[in-house]
């Protein structure tokens, strides 16, 4: 059964066998992992949808030419933050709002947010985090929520660890400074 298949008989069964199959383990072993990664980057469910399909249309035109450099979950991964990315800057463009109307915007679109209570600190968390610009949003998410190690997100982010340090510590003190002031 394919959903039994690790992720090197998939990409090898998607390659030379059964492409719907292997296709279709792919996604059930990793969409929701994806889903929740997309997700705390793009924040509205039907956004995040959207991206993961986009991200998925993409897997299936690329996945013949994977040449398992990574592992196929840090492609995925890496896939899906290029597509979160591309999204949160055509949004940005598309909307003509300035840095700080954005931030207002997502403040709202948080609060109005079912699963968050205002009373709580991962609203706060989920505040500060969107005053994050995007790739240090990726960062703290694939760090703080993913425990990614470094080296896989380098892989991911096709970035030094160094860098991604830098950029996780920035994006630690910028928390800290909103939540402290919030």
């Amino acid at each position: 059964m394919a959903e039994q298949l690790d992720d090197i008989d998939l990409v090898n069964q998607f390659k030379t066998a059964n492409k719907e199959a292997a296709f279709t383990a792919i996604i059930r072993k990793y969409q929701e992992k994806l889903y929740w990664h997309i997700r705390r980057l793009v924040i509205q469910h039907e956004d995040a949808n959207d991206v993961l399909q986009n991200m998925f249309i993409k897997v299936w035109k690329s996945l013949d030419g994977f040449r398992e450099e990574s592992q196929l979950y840090t492609w995925l991964y890496r896939i899906a933050t290029n597509e979160c990315l591309t999204f949160l800057e055509k949004q940005k463009k598309h909307s003509g709002l300035s840095m700080s109307d954005e931030t207002y915007n997502l403040s709202n679109t948080i609060k109005a947010n079912d699963h968050f209570d205002g009373n709580k600190l991962e609203w706060k968390l989920q505040l500060a985090i969107q005053q994050l610009p995007e790739k240090q949003r990726a960062v703290f998410n694939l760090r703080y929520f993913e425990e990614m190690p470094y080296e896989k997100m380098s892989k991911i982010l096709e970035t030094s660890e160094g860098a991604l340090k830098a950029n996780y510590h920035h994006a630690v003190k910028k928390i800290e400074h909103f939540i402290l002031n919030h």
